[in-house]
């Protein structure tokens, strides 16, 4: 995982809502592929910290949130 200080130099990726994320708009991420890595942003932050994962990374991720959840 790789933890970026702005957005990557990237032009036009698609970012996508978490589907979990909540309806009020107040606690949602975003999620992105750029450059073939898992991108992830708060979306009320568009410009703000990224973190960035490899597919592998982002696999384990996602286990363990379902896990948590």
């Amino acid at each position: 995982m790789t933890l970026h200080d702005r957005r990557p130099e990237h032009t036009g990726p698609t970012w996508r809502r978490s589907s979990y994320s909540n309806t009020q708009g107040n606690q949602c991420v975003e999620v992105a592929v750029i450059g073939g890595r898992i991108a992830l942003r708060d979306s009320k932050d568009p410009n703000g910290p990224v973190l960035t994962f490899s597919k592998a990374e982002w696999r384990q991720f996602v286990r363990r949130m379902r896990h948590t959840a």
